[in-house]
């Protein structure tokens, strides 16, 4: 009950596979410092590159248990990969594979469930052009209305068509999510997405009507933000610091 069991698949996996692990427990535990988690619910995927394999938290695990080595490998039929005593959620196995089926760019997927974001995404009118960190999210910002539960099949079609091509989505009740072509870029997204969200909160809680950002600015911004978050000058220059971070802060978790 208390005992977490051990394991260790160091050397026991590719080194492709080994990096991408440690590079997603990374990333769970910088959601834990960041405050963003809700206690072992939401989920952060990675595809394996060639395969319709994706690794996933193991489900009952706070987000400051996960390890290189507990993530669960599935496919996506849901089917448990590992030799593992883990099961997985079917909540987030419905939500993450629907759009690891039809992204092929999507090799990361985080979903969260941020108070801010749930905030923002539960407003009429959503996100607003209100901080230079919306200006990240709006121009690829999609919406989800809220179905319940996302444990039924006949959602993954609509998610799919709602999320589209973009990289920026809102649960409307629900929260947030971010897709990249790396771990490091999805997750830059969410920060500049939960960002803007947190923004906009606060500016709306002090009563005062806000100064949106002019249009002919936001068309400036646009073009501006596709050159300072993607590539070579995006998430994966962030992500290095990123990852100094965690280990900083607990290096179990590339065991």
């Amino acid at each position: 009950m208390f005992e977490l069991p051990e394991l260790n698949l160091k050397g026991k996996v590719s080194d492709e596979e080994w990096k991408l692990r440690v590079d997603l427990a990374a990333c769970y535990r910088l959601v834990e410092h960041f405050r963003w988690g809700d206690l072992i619910y939401t989920h952060m995927s990675a595809r394996l590159p060639g395969t319709d394999q994706y690794l996933v938290n193991a489900f009952g695990l706070s987000f400051d248990e996960v390890t290189a080595s507990n993530l669960v490998k599935v496919d996506l039929q849901g089917n448990i990969l590992d030799d593992t005593p883990f099961e997985i959620n079917p909540a987030g196995f419905t939500i993450h594979s629907a759009i690891h089926e039809v992204r092929e760019d999507a090799h990361c997927v985080i979903h969260l469930h941020t108070k801010e974001t749930i905030a923002v995404a539960s407003l009429e009118g959503g996100l607003q052009p209100l901080s230079q960190h919306s200006m990240f999210s709006l121009p690829s910002l999609s919406y989800h209305g809220y179905e319940g539960l996302a444990v039924n099949d006949d959602e993954r079609a609509r998610l799919q068509s709602d999320l589209g091509d973009t990289n920026h989505m809102l649960l409307v009740n629900h929260g947030g999510l971010t897709v990249g072509p790396t771990i490091g870029d999805a997750f830059m997204r969410f920060f500049d997405l939960q960002r803007a969200c947190e923004i906009q909160v606060a500016i709306m809680s002090t009563g005062h009507p806000a100064i949106p950002v002019p249009q002919p600015i936001q068309d400036n911004i646009y073009k501006q933000a596709k050159v300072v978050h993607s590539g070579s000058t995006g998430g994966q220059v962030a992500w290095p610091a990123m990852l100094r971070k965690a280990y900083r802060l607990d290096p179990g978790f590339a065991q």
